[in-house]
């Protein structure tokens, strides 16, 4: 088989032709066969806007059916798909329009309502991708083709329209297929740029080991399709297998979520670990901290039984029906992941990049190693900048199919992490073991000096912290010289707890006491400063620490 993204998408739409393709909770359905003609639809919209083969076509909108559908128009037409988080606000998306020297705007509604076109001069139109109306256009063609869409259509395929007549732009693995731009945890912006070899590439890894999710299955897109983790697992993965996928329209508050696995029982989630941490930490660990639960976790035959149904019940919270949790995006507390894999909860953590479409790393849950975040995924090959891979920690470098073309109209951004043999620096610290398994250590961007030279961690640090009583999340930084925790603490279990001002402090302050017992001299924290506000994070739930270097 040729190395084909839109191959993928064509198989998927003429073998799975009457079954359901894509669902908005709770909302509107569409099976594969509507999806075919409205793609077609959007084909002659494009044409009609003077589209060519590689002009950029720009998406905003929440997650919905209507989003995937504009993103699979824009690949099988030929054109580059500018996938941009409807969560940035208007002045970043007026930016990354004319950045990307994109040409067309499919555009949600809600988002419509805050952007000036007048700050995109260089659109030649601007579509609603809901219904498929024009908001601007330099062009009396689209206009016309709009308000006769369904007279174009009918030319188009006079006798009826097929899943014969189903066949897409013939893409080329090097050929550029979309531009991602990401809002990092460093603060900079770039737009990645992807091959059609880099998503062919992640698609067909998923297909093959992902193996347990089969056509008809019901799968849940929660995160946001305009990252590449969510795009790639969540909707690239699923739709290519046959499979029926749901989007959370609406922001995914945990009720939504639970609501939705209840219904749906989906096989796979795709997850970042704030989620699975919070349940853990608030429905899990304070039972275990009952004295008869403890009791009961000391006489062997009942630890067994008990810890059996909590996983059960776990299991059940996420439908009943789960083969595998994948957690990625960022690390998974350590105490919250030993705990998992203790009641053997089929979970594994991933890693991945925009850089890489996203995957790098992977481990199917029975293989996963507790602390790893997996192998090395297929075509693709990884080296540690270190003397000692396996114990000494240094820079990941990477190498393969998956890996970016480099960074749009920015030549020195990608010279820096680029290099002449291919490889990729990813700005990762890791060790790998004698099997291959990575172990990620944190970012070399995030890495302080310790005062004798010693590599500070602060990602490790801030795992422990995060575990301790009325911690919600933390970032460790350097203030002159010496280490302070700035945390972010669970409100809403300290005042169900009777903890309200000074004794917020004075339990923070507890906690930095102990935390300092588990740490060796140079790395602990001398003070700990209260945040009332949640700290602000990228689109992969990542925090973006360099806003706090000065706090």
């Amino acid at each position: 088989m040729q190395q084909s993204f839109n191959w993928y998408i064509e198989n998927a739409i003429k073998e799975n032709w009457e079954s359901i393709a894509l669902s908005d909770f709770k909302g509107v359905s569409y099976s594969y066969k509507d999806i075919a003609r409205k793609i077609a639809k959007m084909h002659i919209l494009l044409e009609a806007a003077d589209i060519k083969h590689g002009d950029k076509v720009a998406i905003c909108g929440r997650n919905s059916s209507h989003w995937a559908v504009a993103f699979f128009a824009t690949l099988t037409y030929g054109a580059v798909a500018v996938p941009i988080l409807h969560e940035f606000k208007a002045d970043n998306v007026h930016h990354i329009v004319n950045h990307s020297d994109a040409k067309f705007l499919f555009v949600g509604d809600i988002v419509w309502e805050n952007l000036n076109e007048q700050q995109m001069p260089e659109l030649n139109a601007i579509v609603m991708m809901t219904d498929f109306s024009v908001l601007k256009s330099k062009t009396n063609k689209l206009i016309d083709a709009r308000e006769h869409l369904n007279e174009y259509f009918g030319k188009r395929f006079p006798s009826r329209f097929t899943k014969d007549d189903v066949k897409y732009y013939d893409d080329k693995p090097d050929e550029l297929a979309l531009i991602n731009y990401t809002s990092g945890s460093t603060g900079f912006s770039k737009g990645v740029m992807l091959s059609y070899r880099s998503i062919w590439s992640n698609l067909k890894f998923c297909n093959e080991n992902l193996d347990f999710l089969q056509a008809g299955d019901g799968t849940v897109s929660m995160l946001p399709m305009a990252h590449m983790y969510g795009l790639a697992i969540e909707l690239l993965n699923p739709f290519a297998k046959g499979c029926h996928i749901h989007f959370l329209t609406r922001v995914p508050s945990p009720k939504v979520i639970m609501d939705a696995f209840a219904e749906i029982k989906p096989k796979l989630i795709v997850a970042v670990p704030l989620i699975i941490e919070k349940i853990i930490r608030t429905k899990v660990f304070p039972l275990l901290e009952k004295p008869l639960v403890k009791l009961m976790l000391m006489v062997p035959v009942l630890d067994t039984q008990l810890l059996t149904r909590i996983k059960t019940k776990l299991e059940e919270t996420f439908g009943g029906n789960l083969q595998e949790m994948i957690i990625g995006g960022a690390a998974l507390n350590p105490d919250v992941e030993q705990f998992l894999s203790k009641i053997d909860f089929p979970f594994t953590v991933g890693y991945g990049m925009t850089e890489c479409g996203p995957l790098i790393s992977y481990a199917w849950w029975q293989e996963a190693r507790t602390g790893s975040c997996g192998k090395v995924v297929e075509r693709m090959a990884a080296r540690i900048d270190s003397p000692d891979p396996q114990s000494i920690v240094g820079e990941l470098h990477v190498k393969g199919d998956n890996v970016m073309m480099g960074y749009y109209k920015n030549e020195e951004a990608t010279r820096q992490v680029m290099k002449d043999d291919g490889w990729m620096n990813t700005g990762d610290l890791a060790i790998i073991d004698e099997d291959g398994y990575l172990y990620l250590k944190g970012r070399s961007k995030s890495m302080i000096l310790g005062p004798s030279g010693q590599n500070i961690y602060p990602e490790e640090i801030e795992a422990k912290l995060n575990n301790m009583p009325y911690v919600s999340e933390s970032v460790v930084i350097d203030q002159d010289g010496k280490l302070v925790a700035l945390v972010y603490p669970d409100f809403e279990n300290a005042e169900r707890a009777g903890l309200a001002g000074d004794k917020i402090t004075t339990q923070m302050e507890e906690n930095r006491i102990a935390l300092n017992k588990e740490l060796p001299a140079y790395s602990q924290i001398s003070k700990t400063k209260i945040y009332y506000e949640e700290f602000e994070k990228t689109p992969k739930r990542s925090i973006k620490r360099y806003l706090y270097q000065n706090s």
